[in-house]
């Protein structure tokens, strides 16, 4: 890879064609996007989700950033537990995601507190020091550049804040066959079958194995300025939580 290249799943492409590539990706996937996830985790994407929120320990009265949040099913949580004197943003770089999630914050009834925008994780445009905690759950993989990433992050946050990167990672040794298996065989067939779309499908199992591994995107969050890191193995390692502060 250079500055000028970097990796669409298993493809070398243009950095400046990334974006536009993912976007095309999640414009295909975005009114069945949840639907798949209960399906490709056998709805354990749910107890990740939960875990996060948990480690998370948002407060009422705080300001809460979920970036690359989708259709919005960690915000509706956030949104509740902020209360009226609270603030919850809900970000992603596609817009179709965010009209799904849109569309399903407004039928929860959720308003008031939450606000959705439509940003570039790479240079978030939000004042320094605007959020408690950021959150990013499944879509640090999918950004080009991931280090300007965690850097627009850290900046971003309170004195104090802490950033919460959910993402797939490197499974333990002995589960690796059957996850591989599970990956490039059944997940790109379940894509087909219910979003008629296996390529999208295939790109996101690609995606996955080019993503940094858990101590590597650990050492890219202290090298970005992140202190007391740390992550959580969940499912063998299928799935890790990394946490960050800014001091």
């Amino acid at each position: 890879m250079t500055d000028d290249t970097t990796h669409f799943g298993y493809e070398t492409v243009a950095s400046k064609d990334k974006a536009g590539r993912v976007r095309d990706v999640f414009d295909s996937v975005a009114s069945n996007y949840d639907l798949m996830n209960d399906l490709m985790s056998g709805g354990l994407h749910r107890l990740w989700k939960r875990f996060t929120v948990e480690q998370a320990s948002i407060k009422r009265g705080q300001s809460v950033l979920d970036l690359a949040g989708g259709t919005g099913d960690l915000a509706k949580v956030f949104s509740r537990q902020v209360g009226s004197s609270g603030q919850v943003v809900l970000a992603d770089i596609n817009a179709a995601m965010l009209k799904e999630g849109r569309r399903r914050l407004t039928n929860a009834g959720i308003a008031g507190n939450l606000s959705i925008v439509q940003v570039n994780a790479e240079n978030l445009p939000f004042g320094k020091g605007s959020f408690d905690c950021i959150t990013i759950a499944f879509g640090l993989r999918n950004v080009t550049d991931k280090q300007a990433a965690l850097r627009s992050m850290l900046g971003t946050l309170k004195p104090g804040g802490k950033a919460m990167i959910l993402e797939f990672s490197e499974p333990a040794t002995a589960l690796r066959p059957a996850y591989d298996a599970y990956s490039f065989k059944i997940l790109p067939m379940l894509g087909k079958l219910i979003a008629n779309d296996e390529t999208s499908y295939q790109y996101l199992a690609e995606s996955i194995r080019m993503h940094p591994n858990q101590e590597t995107l650990l050492t890219m969050m202290q090298d970005a300025g992140f202190e007391q890191c740390r992550f959580h193995n969940l499912a063998g390692g299928i799935v890790a939580l990394h946490i960050g502060y800014r001091i």
